[in-house]
């Protein structure tokens, strides 16, 4: 499929791992000039090294920040448009999630889930909002079938991704018609959390097909497999196209049928 991203400048927060390094990636091999942020900067810096060398040092931007600080971002957004003059597509990749119950649960828990969720939104949001308004260009934010189906086991999260998929939902309407906005609901996605805990397995014999594939069955997952970051980087990539041209507001399921709601 052809993005259309071919001289379009994206923008990936938490771009060097997992869903963000390959959305990252597939942009990149689509044409776009992309920068990327992340807070680790060594394996920023590792990452930055093999994409320079695959895609040529003019097209790739890394810096390492944290989205919850405002004046980093925006420096960040300003060194965009300095380099590229430009930003097409924001893709806004949120955190990992929290597992507790209500009542393992403390206030700064609550305070600290629902700052990491919500102002890694609205920082880069409203660093990049002008740029996007001059290239009327889309946000893509990533977040989780959570918002729609919490978990017990996962109740701080499942609350704050409901508070950021009500902020998705007003901002495009508010950006509309300069800036499209949507998002992906991801269910279970290989990344580096489910990789330690299959490490950690109890039974050490079995091989990680067979764990993942049970892990799949116990979650009633229908295509009975984990996603791969590349299959959510894939929905991203469309939802910031211009075959997505005539989309906002919207989610797309990700989750290989584990949503259950209407």
């Amino acid at each position: 499929m052809d993005y259309g991203y071919q001289g379009k400048v994206a923008v990936v927060t938490g771009g060097s791992s997992g869903i963000g390094l390959a959305t990252v990636r597939l942009l990149l091999e689509h044409g776009a000039q992309v920068a990327f942020c992340a807070r680790n900067e060594g394996r920023l810096h590792d990452v930055a090294c093999v994409l320079t060398r695959d895609h040529g040092q003019e097209r790739v931007l890394a810096r390492a920040l944290s989205v919850l600080e405002r004046a980093s971002v925006d420096a960040f957004a300003a060194e965009v448009r300095d380099r590229f003059g430009r930003c097409d597509l924001l893709v806004n990749n949120a955190g990992q999630g929290r597992v507790s119950s209500f009542a393992e649960t403390e206030d700064d828990d609550w305070r600290t889930e629902y700052e990491l969720k919500l102002f890694s939104q609205i920082h880069p949001t409203r660093a990049f909002m002008p740029l996007l308004r001059e290239s009327r260009g889309a946000i893509v934010a990533v977040n989780s079938l959570l918002a729609y189906q919490p978990e017990p086991h996962m109740v701080c999260t499942s609350s704050a991704r409901a508070g950021v998929q009500n902020l998705l939902k007003s901002l495009s309407v508010e950006l509309a018609p300069e800036i499209r906005v949507n998002s992906v609901l991801l269910g279970l996605v290989e990344s580096g959390q489910w990789t330690r805990r299959f490490a950690e397995r109890e039974d050490q014999s079995q091989s990680r097909a067979e764990w993942y594939g049970n892990l799949a069955a116990r979650k009633g997952i229908p295509l009975g497999r984990l996603g791969d970051p590349s299959e959510a980087a894939a929905a991203i990539a469309f939802l910031g196209s211009r075959a997505a041209s005539y989309i906002t507001g919207a989610q797309l399921d990700v989750s290989g049928g584990l949503a259950r709601h209407i």
